[in-house]
């Protein structure tokens, strides 16, 4: 009995220390003013991840423009189908896409209506992503057409979603934002995104890098090649009319964003976002962002300065592969540096290039760094719009902490009294196994990372409550057993083993429920849900474990100093 008591006490100081030690890390030691509302406060603010409503910071709340994206992929197909009939030898009279609200069609006219069929068969199959099962053809006379299905406009809209999320997680933790939370927001069909980003206050550079565009394109410039300078024009106009006044399908029309530097006459830099001037390029890209393998902001000037920045990228094999043997059948022509739709910068090819490359112009060292971060984590599928934004300041997330700690810590104290009162010396077992339980729920956060929430407090109550209902179920039964007569060692032991079962089936039940809030549930939700499991999983170990091993030693002592033990104070 001694042994196993002592095996019993052994585990409940090892593991009472160990949640101390976790609360307390790295080592301070505990002082009276740490068990006041203000230091609990302060302990919770210092070891545990708060949530955005505690710790204050930024939420927003963004929707994905799946329309852009279902437009991007219709413009493909279309390019790719005009570029599979060429390479098959097919004549198109005319080719087109065609987007008219929620509708996504591509549209061919052929001079030959006898290879209608032919064509319709053929082309699908040499366009990449030009899945059968995502759009339906039809034909009628010389005029093939193929329109995106329902089901493919559901599909790839979560896709470009699902993508985005990705991307903006990508940002945001190179960013170094602590503890975000990010995830779908309403329906799968309202294509939104949640993000909560505690400690955050001035959310505007966060903003600016999520929709950060970041498509980069490597393209030949139209025109003479070295030692003759590079062709550019005045105007959009003048470039378009160099092209018998309209663009071609394999030609675009970019402006040419010259470094904004002081002229050689000392006069004023040019202002940002107007062109100086124009250029023809060819299209496709040779190669584009989908091939970047990393990017890296570097000083571009040995004697340094914060606006002498430039990027430095490398391509992944396959592109290096496209990009080499390119530069090598293109020496002395010029590439231009598409970012965005802009050419940064257009030098001349001096001898084959594989898998390195470098865009300059006018950066700074934050925006060299935060470019060269959208580039690594790659382009968006579609615009990003902000639906709505809200800022919690991080005194009111510190009047919160008070308030719910100073709340659990008077709700507390109400239950102790009650305990004490009601159930008297017994009541002290009951106040013991629910202080350690409080202790080894706030340990068990700080280990498992969590993020403490408003709403996570709350469940930490709640879970007090739950402890003290265990107790109850125990004592009570005991009480009965001692009215029918058992003894005090025999009604304890089986007041101990009937109320387990019930004890085990309402906190199972209610950590079920648990899961359903932590799967189904958003960030505050959540939040309840983890803090309330914690505390039940706690309480098993407190209520059964901690209580029955005092009751033991009361037992052992009593029956040591008096031998039998005829009461219980309960």
């Amino acid at each position: 009995m001694k042994k196993n008591l002592l095996t019993r006490f052994i585990i409940i100081i090892v593991v009472t220390l160990l949640a101390l030690t976790v609360i307390f890390w790295p080592g301070r030691k505990p002082t009276a003013q740490d068990f006041t509302a203000a230091g609990v406060n302060n302990i919770l603010r210092q070891n545990i991840n708060l949530g955005l409503d505690l710790r204050g910071g930024s939420e927003l709340v963004m929707q994905v423009q799946v329309q852009d994206y279902l437009k991007r992929v219709t413009e493909n197909v279309y390019n790719g189908v005009q570029q599979a009939a060429r390479e098959q030898g097919y004549e198109i009279k005319e080719a087109r896409p065609e987007i008219n609200g929620d509708s996504y069609r591509v549209v061919v006219v052929v001079n030959d209506a006898s290879k209608i069929q032919e064509m319709r068969d053929n082309l699908p199959r040499r366009v990449n992503d030009f899945s059968p099962n995502d759009w339906t053809s039809s034909a009628s006379g010389n005029t093939i057409t193929w329109e995106m299905t329902d089901r493919a406009k559901t599909d790839l809209g979560l896709r470009a979603t699902q993508d985005a999320l990705k991307i903006i997680d990508t940002r945001i933790n190179a960013l170094g934002v602590t503890e975000p939370t990010l995830q779908s927001h309403g329906s799968a069909n309202s294509h939104q995104i949640l993000l909560q980003m505690p400690g955050i206050d001035d959310p505007e550079r966060i903003k600016a890098l999520i929709v950060g565009e970041s498509r980069l394109e490597l393209m030949k410039v139209v025109g003479a090649s070295n030692p003759s300078p590079i062709t550019t024009y005045p105007t959009e106009e003048a470039a378009k009319a160099s092209l018998g006044g309209t663009v071609p399908p394999n030609r675009r029309v970019l402006p040419y964003d010259e470094r904004n530097e002081p002229t050689a006459a000392g006069g004023a830099p040019k202002q940002p976002g107007q062109p100086s001037s124009w250029v023809v390029v060819e299209s496709p890209a040779v190669v584009d962002g989908g091939e970047l393998r990393t990017a890296e902001a570097v000083s571009g000037n040995p004697a340094g300065g914060d606006d002498a920045y430039q990027i430095n990228f490398t391509l992944k094999p396959t592109g290096a592969q496209k990009f080499g043997s390119w530069t090598a059948a293109n020496v002395g022509a010029y590439m231009a540096v598409v970012l965005n739709d802009h050419v940064k910068s257009a030098p001349y090819i001096k001898q084959q290039i594989t898998d390195t490359g470098q865009i300059s112009g006018n950066f700074t060292k934050d925006s060299a760094g935060d470019l060269a971060l959208t580039l690594r984590s790659g382009a968006l599928p579609a615009k990003i719009v902000y639906l709505q934004e809200r800022t919690v300041g991080p005194s009111l997330g510190a009047d919160s902490i008070r308030a719910g700690v100073t709340a659990s810590l008077v709700g507390l104290a109400l239950v102790v009294l009650t305990m004490l009162v009601y159930y008297r010396w017994s009541g002290v077992n009951a106040v013991v196994a629910l202080l350690l339980n409080t202790v080894l729920t706030l340990a068990a956060l700080i280990l498992f990372d969590a993020v403490l929430t408003l709403p996570g407090i709350a469940g930490i109550i709640l879970g007090i409550g739950m402890a003290v209902d265990s107790n109850v179920l125990i004592f009570e039964r005991i009480r009965e057993e001692l009215l029918s007569g058992k003894t005090v060692p025999s009604a304890i032991d089986v007041g101990f083993d009937r109320a387990f079962v019930t004890i085990i089936d309402t906190h199972v039940t209610t950590i079920v429920s648990s899961l359903f809030l932590f799967v189904f549930g958003t960030g505050p939700i959540r939040g309840f849900a983890v803090t309330l499991v914690l505390g039940l999983l706690a309480n098993l170990f407190t209520a059964v474990y901690v209580s029955r091993t005092i009751f033991m030693w009361e037992m052992n002592h009593k029956q040591a100093k008096h031998g039998r033990v005829e009461t219980l104070s309960i």
